[in-house]
């Protein structure tokens, strides 16, 4: 799985699990202590939580809040004003909730932006190209910095969550990253709720995930009923297949794309598995996660179809692909797109 270190593009060995492991971020229980509303209150679209009427809503109710979140504990008595975010799914989120006015910086996008948050996103200014330094993060005076992957807070390089708490910065890291042992569509609610609970627009989070369930609501309905298609996940590596475990979000979405993940019997969040076991479970679609510096998707297309071993394999004799950029497999606002789109090429006869 991507952790914020780009790939070569020449598919080198897979990492060792272990190292895969430490980049996911430290073990912690995340919990919410502010009460969430779990109610859906309608069942507006995901657009009207982004248009501008919305950011007159009061984010003075429902304060002060305490989260706890990674093995840190953190009291707002208001909204923050000043967001940083590192990496890109904590800012389509922080989009999505209509909070563009808070946003000060963005940094590291690694996968096309969901098109109808694009136009806002550009328009933030962008802090780094990879992840910021600590430096250039203060020099956007924020208050508040939310980070994607364990890496946005890389002690090593200085940026700490204990680092920019001695500034007086508040710090949020995706739960996602939170040494969390499986990782479902639930996460994505909660992340999107506790986030919004943050900012003081709770309603405007129930809505969107109302929004995010309908979407899968209607997904599922239009393949109800036809055979599970076997999947393969392929993020990446030559030597061994580096893919997505039972543990993993993206074993749901293939599970709620009408699909079965192949390797839903590896018991990790992502691992490596064996090209010898792709060829014995014969999947009949592979699922390649798009993102930056793991090699283009041309190139893994490539790749797949130049072994020998794999010709007889389904999915590659009928060139049956399936792009997921990997930020739709994250936990944010994407999952219940990436089940939209995954069925879609699971199932094309269910979507004419």
């Amino acid at each position: 799985m991507y952790d914020g270190t780009p790939r070569p593009l020449s598919f080198p060995p897979a990492r060792s699990r272990s190292r895969r492991r430490a980049l996911r971020g430290a073990a912690a229980v995340l919990t919410l202590s502010a009460v969430l509303l779990t109610g859906c209150s309608g069942t507006a679209a995901e657009s009207s939580a982004t248009k501008g009427p919305e950011a007159a809503e009061s984010s003075a109710e429902g304060f002060p809040v305490t989260v706890d979140n990674c093995g840190t504990r953190t009291t707002y008595d208001k909204a923050p004003s000043r967001v940083v975010t590192i990496h890109q799914h904590p800012a389509e989120l922080m989009l999505a909730l209509g909070l563009k006015d808070r946003m000060v910086g963005t940094a590291f996008p690694d996968s096309s932006v969901l098109p109808r948050l694009r136009k806002d996103f550009e328009a933030i200014p962008e802090l780094a190209k990879k992840e910021p330094s600590f430096e250039n993060v203060l020099e956007a005076d924020p208050d508040f910095v939310y980070g994607g992957y364990g890496s946005a807070f890389a002690e090593n390089e200085g940026r700490s969550r204990k680092a920019f708490a001695d500034t007086g910065i508040d710090t949020y890291l995706n739960r996602e990253y939170c040494g969390k042992k499986q990782v479902s569509m639930q996460d994505t609610y909660d992340e999107i709720r506790t986030i919004g609970t943050i900012f003081g627009v709770r309603d405007r989070a129930d809505r969107l995930v109302a929004d995010l369930q309908g979407r899968i609501s209607r997904t599922t309905q239009a393949v109800k009923g036809a055979p599970a298609v076997p999947v393969f996940v392929y993020d990446s590596g030559d030597k061994a297949p580096f893919t997505a475990g039972g543990k993993s979000l993206g074993t749901e979405i293939i599970r709620l794309a009408g699909g079965r993940n192949v390797f839903a019997d590896l018991d990790e969040v992502f691992g490596d598995a064996s090209w010898e076991q792709v060829v014995d479970r014969r999947p009949e679609v592979i699922a390649i996660y798009d993102y930056a510096g793991a090699g283009s998707v041309e190139q893994k297309k490539k790749f797949l179809l130049s072994q020998p071993a794999l010709a007889d394999v389904p999915a590659v004799r009928n060139k049956r692909f399936v792009v997921l950029p990997l930020t739709a497999t994250l936990v944010g606002v994407r999952p219940p797109y990436a089940v939209e789109d995954l069925a879609r090429g699971l199932h094309p006869e269910r979507f004419r």
